[in-house]
């Protein structure tokens, strides 16, 4: 079978990267194709040009080179409705409806089906105007959590300490700092706990679990300064035990599902749930409808089963036949690698020697990376480089990646030095 899929940063490449090893392409004529993928995703796929935002186009190359499964790996083409498109002339594709993805499209959707499914999560209102967000923040109290409704790069988040600060990013907000995503904000009740991902495929009827991950979204130590799309995550994430899971299943996943395919818009493909786990037990924070990145990495790297048959299932509508996804029992980590600047204005062009990094069991995912003219690796974009490494623990698995970041020369780039920190404690203190 051929397989396309779509996307360019490090979630593409670890997809890329265990796609390869599918049972689905072990023809000799089999070929995974990439648009537009990396340097990394080249190693494992052959990169094309082809805009996803150009359903036509997409539609042409599937129909001329015999594609079998089409993978979407960013939210943007499925916000877009490429998989409608896709669908509509008989391609199967691993990723939601236009309508269905507004899970991720529109934070004020989720919140409403979220009343609608009674699903638990923070208390909100949602706002069209300055002048209506700032009366609503009279019903909450600090912090302040706002959110700007649409698709933001997982930059669209602030957490304002007072309500000054809440009014200032208000403003900023409805005056075009996130775009078309600031046209409306969510205003939610500031939730205590501590923070994890949950991860499950569905075909819209069946639902099986995919694993956990615990994000580090801060671009500081210590979970400091302003979010970015992450920079660090391991999985899996201990302190979402199985009993946790379970609820997760039975109060946040299983009634999404069923609302959504209740509602006319079924959900096909992976459901990432951004969880807080609170003394009342999870809640959910907001969806994702694509795999997180870099969750996605670190759950690629512990993946025992065959990726693109679940994906074929799942898009096929016979995700029954599916048995459960088997993972292995170590613990994946991977530190983030950005350009200075990041995530405000990233330095482009910085150079890149990766060395002998990958020597001693470690895998480096590219993330924002290019090949210069002259044949150099050079750093093309915010997040740069994943580096993820496994081991029985978090502890070790820590040790082990940041080895491996300490074996690269990238001058203008920066990491964090504590990914995986609330874990490494308690694995010390047990």
């Amino acid at each position: 079978m051929n397989i396309l899929l779509l996307g360019s940063g490090g979630r593409e490449h670890a997809l890329a990267w265990k796609l390869a090893q599918s049972r689905l392409l072990a023809g000799e004529d089999d070929t995974l194709y990439a648009a537009p993928g990396n340097p990394g995703i080249a190693d494992h796929a052959r990169c094309i040009s082809l805009d996803a935002s150009d359903h036509q186009a997409v539609i042409a190359f599937c129909a001329d080179h015999n594609i079998g499964l089409v993978v979407v790996g960013p939210e943007a083409p499925l916000v877009d409705g490429l998989g409608d498109s896709l669908r509509a002339v008989g391609i199967p594709v691993f990723g939601p409806s236009k309508a269905a993805a507004q899970l991720e499209g529109s934070k004020g959707f989720t919140k409403d089906l979220c009343e609608r499914a009674n699903i638990p999560t923070a208390g909100y209102e949602r706002t069209m105007s300055l002048g209506d967000a700032t009366a609503a923040l009279g019903k909450f109290e600090a912090p302040y959590v706002l959110k700007a409704d649409g698709l933001a790069a997982g930059k669209g988040v602030v957490i304002a300490e007072t309500r000054a600060l809440a009014t200032e990013a208000l403003t900023d907000m409805f005056s075009g700092k996130f775009g078309d995503a600031g046209a409306e904000v969510v205003l939610e009740e500031f939730m205590q706990g501590e923070e994890a991902s949950f991860f499950a495929l569905t075909d819209g009827e069946t639902i099986i679990p995919f694993g956990s991950a615990q994000d580090h979204k801060r671009v500081g130590e210590g979970d400091t300064g302003p979010n970015t799309g992450g920079m660090g995550a391991y999985s899996p994430a201990p302190v979402l035990t199985p009993e946790l899971e379970e609820q997760v299943m039975e109060r946040i996943i299983g009634p999404t599902v069923d609302t959504l395919r209740a509602e006319g818009t079924p959900y096909s493909g992976v459901l990432f749930a951004g969880l807080m786990l609170t003394d009342e037990g999870p809640k959910l924070i907001e969806y994702n409808c694509r795999f997180g990145d870099p969750e996605c990495q670190v759950l690629m790297s512990r993946l025992q089963s065959d990726l693109g048959e679940i994906m074929l299932t799942c898009a096929m509508g016979t995700l029954e036949k599916q048995g459960p996804a088997e993972f292995d029992n170590a613990t994946a980590l991977t530190v983030v690698m950005a350009a200075n600047g990041y995530p405000s204005t990233p330095e482009k062009g910085g150079a890149i020697d990766l060395g002998n990094a990958e020597a001693h069991g470690t895998k480096i995912f590219h993330a924002g990376t290019k090949v210069s003219n002259s044949g150099q690796l050079v750093a093309n974009g915010g997040r740069v480089l994943n580096v993820t490494h496994s081991g029985p623990n978090v502890t070790a698995a820590q040790a082990g990646a940041y080895a491996a970041v300490d074996a690269i020369s990238f001058p203008s780039g920066f990491c964090r030095r504590d990914i995986g920190w609330r874990e490494v404690e308690r694995e010390a203190n047990s």
